[in-house]
């Protein structure tokens, strides 16, 4: 009978016994909860408040005939554009809206202001055969845009149009291109500021200090992709559509 009782109370000692959770570990559980609930939201509406594609770059890089390709499926005449042109794009994924940004230097600037806040993806359109002759523009205009705060993070296009032409360069060619010019750029802009205010910081400048500008130091997914519009060749776009919607 002894070993019974001896038994059954060294049982007792050895099963653990249940504990309430700590009221401080409970409450922090709890504001983690919450907080990623919070968060989760947030992100959520941020994502879906930004509808907005935006094809930018210089007059005459396609980016207009590129819209009608990709919303029409057709080739029309166009010209210069003097107001933004903007329609619904379903992709695989979902609808966005599609705005073709004025490429002429008097405009750009006030509809890039207008739709920067909507934007979810940037195509910034270039013209694959007068790319060196026209590339400080390019790299100006470029870096200028890179360097939107309301843009940061976004995925970010360059289509380099006008493959079909024997004299157009490849997209490898064109991103070394533009990031030789886009530290030109940044150096010059950043030479401008200080002889203008010595306590300017680097709220012009684009990419790693000390080191040569490269794509892959800034905010934006960069990718450099090629197409031809004359060729109904848009693949590279509809696929990059897909991939960011």
């Amino acid at each position: 009978m002894d070993a019974t009782k001896h038994h059954h109370q060294a049982r007792q000692r050895e099963e653990p016994k249940f504990q309430a959770p700590d009221t401080t570990t409970l409450i922090i559980s709890l504001i983690v909860i919450f907080i990623t609930i919070v968060l989760l939201y947030v992100y959520k509406k941020k994502k879906t408040s930004r509808t907005d594609v935006l094809l930018m770059g210089l007059c005459e890089g396609g980016k207009t005939s590129i819209f009608t390709r990709l919303i029409h499926n057709e080739d029309r005449e166009t010209f210069t554009s003097i107001k933004e042109n903007i329609s619904d794009y379903s992709s695989k994924n979902g609808y966005v809206k599609i705005v073709d940004i004025p490429g002429h230097e008097r405009l750009r600037g006030k509809f890039f202001d207008d739709f920067k806040y909507q934007a979810r993806g940037i195509v910034f359109v270039l013209d694959s055969v007068s790319l060196q002759k026209n590339i400080r523009d390019v790299a100006d205009y470029l870096y200028t845009i890179l360097l939107e705060p309301a843009i940061s993070g976004l995925p970010f296009l360059i289509l380099c149009n006008k493959q079909d032409d024997a004299m157009a360069k490849g997209a490898s060619v064109i991103k070394t291109l533009l990031e030789k010019e886009l530290n030109l750029v940044r150096s010059t802009r950043k030479n401008q500021l200080e002889s203008v205010d010595s306590t300017a910081k680097s709220n012009v400048f684009l990419g790693k200090q000390g080191k040569d500008f490269e794509f892959i130091h800034i905010s934006q997914y960069v990718d450099v992709l090629e197409c031809s519009v004359k060729n109904e060749d848009i693949a590279s776009l509809t696929d990059w559509l897909d991939r960011i919607v």
